[in-house]
């Protein structure tokens, strides 16, 4: 039996990764199709940490960090304290496609962040960041070969940074061009009820160029200029195609955190062995190396904010739980003390009971850092310096994340926009 389009209640997903809303609103006075979205709903503040795997993953499971169990993009292993890549395998509860699909509802999606390795669902999904391989990246298998034919890049190489811009500028162009190819793939047809693009290009020019987005005297502001537009034309491809959409629709986009000019980096590992909580065994073979965190160390933190005693629940933890909210307190005092050139550098240091309530999932941690804009908050395990520069100019931030609802619903954190998804289409969450 055929499926009248028309009937279909719909809703498209425009995410705009990093993107502050007060950046877009400069933008716009500027650009044709970024004007028709921003500035007219109010910004929403990032779930904590404000990194992208943490707060798509609120997005995609309609829930805070508490309950889908991803607090980083790493987590340590209590045996050996090797660090992992965190990918779709840690998310600890179902997402919204699970329960749209169980409804008999179709999503396609493309370039979500934290959806790799790809699960099957009742529809069509090309993962985003972290994925690094792209048959593990398609659902259903099928996708993989007219995206290969294509020449689909599924993420802009950045290792070469700031050193080279024309480079990198020259792949987020190459890659925002993949997404809008894999659009016209999945989009045409018409045969689903949520669609899901997000453009994550804004991002990773973000942490190198930030400053030549803000400052029209910047060096590097006609390549800034010149991506933007490009991102206003792919902006306006999507909401054309919205507007075409026959019945009854939405549409919502967003970014996942906000983004500032950076200040420093602040590494808290360095930090904490500053002050007497962190000890070494030998030398790191590299920044991610945290085999070296010794047994008399008493607190460890990982990236970005997040700060673990280090209890039995670590195979050479050696702090009694009794001492853990002493020397947390201990440790939230200190750090809210810290200054960089006469300003202080946090804004918050919530305990795990503060940030995530009683009963978290997963491994949360601790003490959780929120830092003023402009800090950037680190956790390496081979930097002597707390404060320092390493090739990169913006930073998230917990507020200013930009947002926009074609009916004019307004949200304020980034877990409720999944749930504008369900009640659209009349679901229920249940826990």
């Amino acid at each position: 039996m055929l499926f009248n389009h028309t009937e279909r209640k719909r809703f498209v997903v425009l995410g705009l990764d990093g993107l502050p809303a007060s950046l877009a609103l400069r933008w716009a006075k500027k650009l044709p199709n970024l004007s028709r979205i921003a500035g007219k709903s109010e910004p929403i503040n990032a779930e904590l940490p404000e990194l992208s795997p943490v707060n798509w993953t609120s997005f995609f499971t309609a829930r805070k960090p508490e309950k889908h169990g991803l607090y980083g993009f790493t987590s340590i292993d209590p045996r050996t304290y090797t660090l992992s890549i965190n990918n779709f395998a840690q998310v600890l509860c179902p997402t919204i496609f699970d329960t749209l699909g169980e409804n008999n509802l179709v999503c396609k999606i493309i370039n979500l962040p934290n959806t790799y390795p790809a699960k099957p669902l009742r529809g069509m999904l090309i993962s985003g960041f972290v994925a690094d391989s792209l048959e593990r990246a398609v659902q259903p298998p099928f996708l993989l070969g007219p995206l290969r034919e294509a020449g689909y890049q599924l993420e802009a190489d950045t290792s070469r940074g700031i050193l080279e811009p024309d480079y990198l500028f020259n792949q987020v162009a190459h890659t925002l061009d993949c997404r809008l190819q894999a659009l016209e793939m999945l989009w045409n047809d018409l045969a689903w009820d949520l669609f899901t693009i997000v453009f994550t290009e804004t991002d990773r020019l973000f942490h190198f160029f930030y400053p030549a987005f803000e400052d029209e005297n910047h060096p590097l502001y006609p390549k800034a200029a010149e991506f933007i537009y490009k991102l206003d034309k792919a902006i306006g491809i999507v909401l054309d195609k919205f507007e075409a959409l026959p019945g009854e629709k939405k549409l919502i986009s967003f970014a996942d955190h906000g983004f500032a000019s950076l200040e420093t980096e602040v590494d808290l590992n360095t930090f904490l062995a500053q002050q007497g909580y962190l000890e070494y065994t030998h030398r790191p073979k590299n920044q991610w190396d945290s085999t070296i965190i010794s047994p008399a160390s008493k607190a460890f933190a990982l990236d970005p904010g997040r700060i673990y005693i280090h209890t039995s629940d670590f195979a050479r933890g050696q702090i009694d739980p009794a001492h853990v909210e002493a020397i947390a307190a201990e440790i939230a005092d200190q750090l809210m003390q810290l200054e960089f050139n006469g300003q202080q550098v946090m804004n918050k240091v919530l305990t795990r009971r503060e940030a995530y309530g009683e009963n978290p999932v997963g491994n949360p941690p601790d003490l959780i850092c929120t830092a003023k804009p402009g800090f950037d908050l680190k956790a390496k395990f081979d930097r002597a310096e707390i404060f320092g520069f390493h090739g990169r100019t913006g930073t998230h931030t917990v507020q200013d994340a930009f947002f926009y609802s074609s009916d004019g619903q307004q949200i304020s954190t980034m877990h409720q926009t999944g749930q504008i998804i369900l009640d659209w289409f009349n679901i229920t969450l249940t826990d």
